[in-house]
């Protein structure tokens, strides 16, 4: 890989392969739960937490965009990370999102967050300003040299407003010693595969589209950061560890089983779809912050027999 890998958060190389291990699999970015009032439901986290762990998912993802992140306080985002390593309990692995579009806040979050516990920060591209790929390297050139631990760079166009290439993405996984993975989420499979092709042979690409990531296995990815495992723990982690272990037969035909609720998921919005699905298995109460709402009545009632048919 690049030199003495890891030796910029003072880990030996046998310890980063360890870490690269548990990035490989199925992650899932958990929901932020809330009650009536839009106060956070910690007990309800605390179901969801049990629920994806006993369904077999590799590692849990804190504090991503399905987690309604932009919505919550800083203090609150340092509470659902230390109730999620507490729950946790070191039973799977965790990752923790930290991302923003003003790098000096990012780097500052990375210098002052409770960290220890966290295997790698997942960290959104930024967004908003759109910046030049000179500048989206720059930023996660920035971001490494601050963290702690190791860097999962997330590509989600659709959400930035700005691609990062895979000229860029190659770039950074070269030449910047401790971004050691990617969550690749433009949809652009050969853009995924011109990563996948000229990547650094330690370096772990993950898919952040569930509706993609059986094909992007077959390709070369290593796994899937995944919404659907929310609810579909168990059927979304057999459908990676079979398609990882090139299993294909045994993964289309998970992936078959799944493809009408990845389409219903993210009809409207995500993460209403997910909580959709989530109230329906009366795991969560279906409560967003603004300027998220839940999904239309019509959709509402799709899912409901979905999950009816599905039980």
């Amino acid at each position: 890989m690049k030199g003495d890998a890891g030796r910029l958060f003072e880990i030996s190389y046998p310890e980063f392969l360890r870490i690269m291990e548990q990035l490989r699999g199925t992650g899932v970015a958990l929901v932020t739960p809330f009650k009536k009032d839009e106060s956070i439901d910690w007990n309800a986290l605390e179901r969801v937490i049990d629920h994806v762990i006993a369904g077999g998912v590799d590692y849990v993802v804190s504090l991503g965009t399905t987690g309604e992140t932009p919505t919550l306080s800083a203090e609150e985002k340092l509470d659902i990370m230390k109730f999620t390593f507490e729950k946790v309990a070191k039973r799977v692995p965790v990752v923790v999102g930290i991302g923003d579009y003003n790098t000096r806040d990012v780097v500052k979050r990375l210098e002052t967050c409770p960290l220890d516990e966290a295997v790698a920060i997942l960290s959104v591209a930024p967004y908003y300003s759109k910046p030049s790929q000179e500048g989206i390297f720059q930023h996660y050139k920035a971001v490494a040299a601050a963290a702690p631990k190791p860097v999962i760079l997330y590509n989600v166009p659709g959400r930035t407003g700005r691609n990062m290439t895979a000229q860029t993405t190659l770039r950074l996984a070269h030449e910047v010693e401790n971004i050691v993975a990617m969550k690749e989420a433009s949809g652009d499979m050969v853009q995924c595969m011109q990563i996948i092709r000229d990547k650094p042979k330690d370096f772990i690409v993950v898919s952040g589209d569930d509706a993609l990531a059986m094909p992007q296995m077959a390709t070369g990815m290593d796994g899937l950061i995944s919404v659907a495992a929310n609810y579909f723990a168990k059927d979304t982690a057999d459908m990676v560890r079979a398609a990882l272990k090139n299993d294909f037969p045994t993964a289309r035909t998970l992936h078959y089983k799944l493809q009408e609720a990845f389409d219903l998921m993210f009809e409207e919005n995500n993460p209403a779809g997910v909580k959709a699905f989530l109230q329906e298995g009366g795991l969560i109460e279906n409560v967003f912050r603004l300027p998220v709402v839940p999904v239309s009545d019509g959709l509402q009632a799709r899912i409901a027999a979905f999950v009816k048919r599905f039980k």
